[in-house]
Order: structure tokens, then C-alpha cells, then sequence
């Protein structure tokens, strides 16, 4: 196993100490930098996997298949556990949670047909910020500005989420004549 699928490995094998930390309260007062760190650590495997498959050429059926699924559980576990601490409402995590799902059936759609759907800057500003609301709400800070940029975030990825959705749909709607 090449090291962008250990670090992609390493990504999935991270989730669940990240729910249990988030969770549980279980690094004491250390507890929200612990996950912070954690999910740090996990997030920036994805950056650094594929950057060492393309580098190395050593991409892999495993890394296509593992990376962007390693991401949504990454990203995905960590929303579904924002609902529970009461930090963001389920209907903003169930719409990111929809788009993840409808943009992964048409790639599988697409690829059925031998079309290869790109990450495109829509899709990777909307990781990128949800990256990062994902840090701001682990803080959770009482800071007054850091309330504010928290907010700011929230709504910018739920924003680029939809925007993103939309963009691929259209940019890609010759994937769904293709099934009629």
C-alpha cells in the first residue's frame, strides 16, 4: 500500500476518535483542541494524499474510491455531531449531507458512462470552508468576533454547498439525458 492510501487509511482510522473526543468531553478541559487537532490532522491527510498521488503517480482504484469517501465521513461524522453538542441546526447539516449524496449518485451515474466528473472551484472552495466552520464550531468560543466569523462560516458553506450542487448539475446535465 502506497503512503497517499496509508494517509488516506489514516484519515478514516481518525473519525472515530474525533466523535469520541467531540462527544464525550474525554481530554477534559483540553478536550476542544484535542479535536481540533484531530481533525486538523485528518484534513489535512486529504490535502496531502492527493497531492503525493499526483506527484508519485500513484494513483490508485483504491485511493479514487477511498479518498472522497474518507472525506465524507470525515466531514459528515463531524456535522452529525455538531447537531448533538446544539451547535448547528440538523436542516443546514441535512442539506450538505443531500448535496454529498446527490453529487456522488451522478459521478457514479457519469461513470457508468465512461465521464469522469472533475472537482471543480465551486467544489473545493465549499470543502475548504466547511473545513474550517467545522474548526470555528469545535472551538466554540465565547469571543464575540469569533461568535460572528463562526456564523459568517456557516452560512458561506451552506451558500457554496448549494451553489456548488447547482454548478455541477448544470455544468454535467448531459449525465442525466443519458439515462432516459
Amino acid at each position: 500500500m502506497n503512503l497517499p492510501n496509508k494517509l488516506t487509511l489514516a484519515r478514516v482510522i481518525l473519525v472515530p476518535f474525533l466523535v469520541v473526543f467531540l462527544l464525550t468531553g474525554f481530554g477534559g478541559e483540553a478536550n476542544r483542541y484535542i479535536c481540533i487537532a484531530i481533525f486538523v490532522a485528518a484534513s489535512l491527510t486529504d490535502w496531502f494524499d492527493g497531492y503525493l498521488a499526483r506527484k508519485n503517480h500513484q494513483i490508485t482504484n483504491f485511493g479514487k474510491f477511498m479518498d472522497p469517501l474518507a472525506d465524507k465521513l470525515l466531514v459528515c461524522s463531524a456535522l452529525i455531531c455538531m447537531i448533538e453538542l446544539d451547535r448547528l441546526p440538523a436542516w443546514i447539516v441535512l442539506i450538505i449531507i443531500a448535496r454529498e449524496f446527490i453529487i456522488s449518485g451522478f459521478r457514479l451515474i457519469a461513470a457508468e458512462n465512461g465521464i469522469v466528473i472533475a472537482a471543480n472551484m465551486w467544489g473545493k472552495y465549499k470543502t475548504a470552508t466547511q473545513m474550517f466552520m467545522i474548526i470555528f464550531l469545535i472551538l466554540d468560543s465565547q469571543i464575540p468576533a469569533l461568535q460572528v466569523i463562526t456564523q459568517i462560516l456557516v452560512w458561506v458553506s451552506l451558500a457554496l454547498t448549494i451553489i456548488s450542487l447547482v454548478t455541477y448539475i448544470v455544468q454535467n446535465k448531459k449525465v442525466l439525458s443519458m439515462q432516459e
